[in-house]
């Protein structure tokens, strides 16, 4: 097994655990001095950086969530000057106020050091041409895979998405040998590989590095055997660093978690209590090396369990296991974050009631639909078809506008459905 960096990745935890903590201390005493949310925080909790001695007292800092982005929007959670700053992302995931994040000249070379270590622990090298089907823009992925292909040296083709059989003619002619995009993104290439009778004996590809959505074990399977690929899952979030954050080696025995650069944590989402390993709950993550954007105890959403035994690989770094469900209303699919909260209040444009909403996630020939089924009230009612189809329409259009695609929009009548469930979500990954 080569290791892109086994002096990091390979570690004793007691090791590992110095690291963290002297990077913790530079972390809060940077944010202590500098962010003006956390200096308010840490004062309210009367919390001095150099108080920090152990782990475990990070425990007594409050948690950090997307809503405290969002307060603090553009630029009051950097901890350097704006002129410090070589990139900004804001992916639109708000029709208000969306989270900026920004990077430093160090950020983008950890964030490059992140994506090769993912990307070589599945054996891509300076041999391989990788094809990044990725949405540039909409989502930050891309943009950090680059860095990471190009500090292995090799070859990268970035693609974005759509034009399937655009993607395959690349692919078979450019000998593309590890293809990085979102599990359902693969599954339509497969779909259409069988519906034109391609047989993938025609491509050079290996490896499938797959992320940005929950995808079943079933998906896995078939990706790898209609690709001729082995297929492994990566995690990241945006507001921390996107895709790098952790990652799967080929035991696929959980996703490795870059202990060097982030503190994980596993809580209840309910009583916010921290859990022990193996149990299910939140993912908590602090990042250790972000100069331009740190945040403290984040709260994912994400539902995982931690496992700190060492792999089977020689990596001793803790592994999470793959992520499926939330804890929160949020929707991850084709690779984006849905908030509910904003399809509402793009219908409150249209009646100013606040009309009942449902949005239903379902799984049609292995592709994600969404649906958005809205209550006929006294302002959203029709017996002109021409007006119910125009009201619909321009729904779609907003909602497409928000979403990047467009999705079904129903309108039925009052008690079709239970208001106080926004979300239900009808995809199995428990397979």
């Amino acid at each position: 097994m080569q290791f892109w960096d086994q002096n990091n990745e390979c570690m004793h935890r007691d090791e590992i655990e110095q690291v963290q903590l002297e990077r913790l201390q530079a972390t809060l005493n940077r944010v202590q001095k500098n962010v003006r949310y956390f200096k308010k925080i840490f004062r309210e909790i009367d919390f001095m950086a150099e108080d920090l001695s152990s782990l475990d007292d990070l425990k007594k800092l409050p948690f950090t969530t997307r809503k405290d982005l969002r307060d603090n929007y553009p630029y009051d959670m950097f901890a350097v000057p704006l002129r410090e700053i070589v990139r900004l992302h804001a992916p639109a995931r708000s029709i208000d106020k969306p989270v900026v994040m920004g990077f430093t000249v160090n950020d983008l070379n950890n964030w490059g050091q992140l994506m090769a270590r993912c990307l070589s622990a599945v054996g891509v090298s300076k041999e391989d041409i990788v094809q990044v089907s990725l949405v540039p823009g909409k989502m930050i992925g891309p943009f950090g895979v680059q860095l990471g292909t190009e500090l292995i040296g090799s070859s990268v083709i970035p693609m974005s998405v759509g034009k399937d059989l655009n993607q395959l003619k690349i692919m078979r002619d450019f000998r593309t040998t590890s293809l990085v995009t979102t599990p359902s993104f693969a599954l339509g290439l497969v779909h259409t590989m069988d519906s034109m009778g391609i047989d993938p004996i025609d491509f050079s590809l290996k490896h499938g590095i797959l992320g940005s959505e929950p995808w079943s074990e079933s998906s896995r399977k078939k990706i790898e055997s209609e690709l001729n690929i082995s297929a492994t899952d990566i995690y990241g979030l945006a507001e921390v660093f996107g895709p790098g954050v952790a990652w799967e080696c080929p035991e696929k025995n959980g996703l490795h978690i870059a202990e060097d650069h982030f503190i994980p944590e596993i809580i209840d989402p309910v009583t916010l209590e921290t859990l022990p390993p193996g149990t299910m709950g939140e993912l908590v993550i602090t990042t250790l090396t972000k100069e331009a954007f740190p945040l403290i105890r984040f709260r994912t959403g994400d539902i995982t369990s931690i496992n700190y035994e060492p792999c089977a690989c020689g990596r001793t770094c803790s592994r999470i296991s793959r992520i499926f469900k939330r804890c929160d209303d949020i929707i991850v699919i084709k690779g984006n974050i849905v908030i509910p909260d904003q399809i509402g209040k793009i219908l409150d444009r249209f009646d100013s009631d606040k009309p009942s909403y449902q949005i239903v996630v379902e799984q049609e020939n292995d592709k994600d639909i969404i649906t958005v089924l809205v209550e006929i009230s006294d302002k959203i009612f029709f017996d002109e078809i021409k007006k119910s189809q125009r009201f619909l329409e321009e729904v779609q259009g907003d909602i497409f506008e928000y979403l990047g695609w467009e999705p079904k929009i129903k309108l039925v009548e009052p008690g079709t459905f239970d208001s106080t469930e926004i979300v239900i979500d009808k995809r199995n990954f428990d397979d």
